[in-house]
């Protein structure tokens, strides 16, 4: 009888030991490591000083145009998009002269070109009608004066222009940001050897000129 006993007691231990080695096993085992948290954007190519930084933010992706353009990308039709961030870190406000920047373009001869920006209008109309410009279409009014109307158009102008950099003043301790639109006749190759080009800033109101900026749109 105390034989009995002596092996229900072993057995008994022996199980609980073997339950409370795989307890460990389980809760000692490798864990999934949690999902790293969102690290901030890569730094943007930039040019700085007299307090003012200028930097760039060029949509060479196709799809990352398209996710920001949706039906109005002007990367379809072999126009780039630049994004331009203005900060200004003094205390007076500063202008620009958006009608100056250029893009500097390098081909891989050496040959240089600076192409100018594109209106909004301009960028609309191309991606609205890729093949040129379509008839007009007339519309007759009884005086006999007709209008030229193209909804496709003003369709596209709604994002480019939205999105576009439209104001010339930067207040003192902010940003503004927006988009110009540069027409690289479908080689869009060029742009990561391209520059963004702004040649007159000056501060408001004692008008004084800041020399000028230049950000590369490549790393």
């Amino acid at each position: 009888m105390m034989r009995t006993w002596t092996r229900i007691f072993s057995f008994l231990a022996a199980a609980l030991l073997l339950g409370a080695c795989a307890f460990a096993q389980t809760s000692s085992g490798p864990k999934k490591k949690n999902p790293p948290a969102n690290q901030s954007a890569a730094p943007r190519p930039e040019d700085k000083h007299e307090g003012l930084s200028v930097s760039v933010n060029p949509y060479t992706s196709p799809e990352r145009a398209k996710e920001k353009f949706g039906k109005a990308n002007p990367l379809s039709v072999g126009i780039l998009p630049v994004e331009v961030f203005l900060h200004n870190e003094t205390t007076q406000a500063m202008r620009i002269d958006l009608s100056t920047i250029q893009l500097s373009v390098r081909f891989p001869s050496g040959r240089h070109q600076d192409v100018d920006s594109m209106p909004a209008g301009e960028v609309a109309a191309s991606v609205a009608h890729p093949n040129g410009p379509p008839s007009p279409q007339m519309r007759r009014f009884p005086v006999g004066i007709g209008s030229v109307t193209d909804k496709k158009t003003d369709k596209m102008l709604e994002t480019l222009g939205r999105l576009a950099l439209d104001a010339d003043i930067v207040p003192p301790m902010a940003t503004i940001h927006g988009f110009l639109y540069f027409d690289l006749n479908g080689d869009l190759s060029l742009a990561g050897a391209a520059s963004l080009y702004v040649p007159d800033v000056t501060t408001v109101p004692a008008n004084k000129p800041l020399m000028f900026f230049e950000v590369p749109l490549g790393k």
